[in-house]
Order: structure tokens, then C-alpha cells, then sequence
């Protein structure tokens, strides 16, 4: 079945919600399509605060990016791929997507993209550790 690109979005955004609060996080969920950041969290005494930009895709794709590299903003981007069946969770830094992201051109229109091989690798799969567990 094919899903609705905004609900599968709204799966991988309430995933990431779940697994945030599994870790301790107090997570809240931005205005859909609104410009900025999907999800801000805190811990308890709220002393420590993060803003994560979350990319679902409902299988291995590029991530789009947009026509700049302006909107990478945050302080965490989770990608979530195979989103209904097997979701795959990679965190990485905005600048690390800035760094990894692929220009490409067509009729004169600039794109962003991220490129599978630059996300999926051992180093931001499952990485929850870079952004840690609340105590």
C-alpha cells in the first residue's frame, strides 16, 4: 500500500518520539510542515534542551534536501528509513549532512540530496548514544 507522504512522515516522527522517551527524553512534536526543527526535547529539570530535524522515507532513498543547504538546521537529524517495515535509524549532525550532501543541477534548478552511502553507515546507525540517555 502506498502511504501518503505526510503520513509517512507523521510515522517517523512519532517513532522517533517513542524512542527519545524510552531514553529519558520529554518530547514534543513541532507543527507539522512548519518551517524549522520536527522535535524539541528536554530532560526533567529542563537544564538541557535539543532540537532534532527527523527525514522519513518509506524505504533506502536519497534524503532531499532542498535547494540550500540553509534549512539543515538543529541540533540532531535523524533519518528513518523502511519506515513501516524495519525502521533504520541514523543520527547524524547538521554538519555532517551539510558535508555529505550531493549538489546536483538540472535545467539550471540546484537540488541537495543525501546519498544512502553517506548515511547508512555503522557509525550513525542506532547511534542514540550521540545524543544519550537522560538519568
Amino acid at each position: 500500500m502506498k502511504r501518503d507522504t505526510q503520513i509517512t512522515g507523521n510515522i517517523g516522527m512519532y517513532y522517533i518520539c517513542y524512542k527519545l522517551s524510552k531514553l529519558g527524553w520529554n518530547v514534543m512534536p513541532t507543527a507539522r510542515n512548519a518551517k524549522g526543527v520536527d522535535i524539541i526535547a528536554y530532560n526533567r529539570n529542563c537544564s538541557k534542551f535539543i532540537s532534532i530535524q527527523v527525514k522519513t522515507l518509506s524505504k533506502r532513498n536519497p534524503v532531499p534536501l532542498g535547494s540550500s543547504l540553509e534549512k539543515v538546521m538543529g541540533d540532531y537529524w535523524i533519518i528513518v528509513n523502511d519506515v513501516v517495515n524495519t525502521p533504520n535509524v541514523f543520527i547524524l549532525l547538521p554538519d555532517e549532512i551539510k558535508e555529505k550532501a550531493h549538489r546536483g543541477e538540472k535545467k539550471g534548478k540546484v537540488s541537495y540530496w543525501l546519498q544512502p552511502k553517506s548515511y547508512e553507515t555503522e557509525q550513525f546507525k542506532d547511534a542514540w548514544n550521540r545524543i544519550g540517555e537522560i538519568e
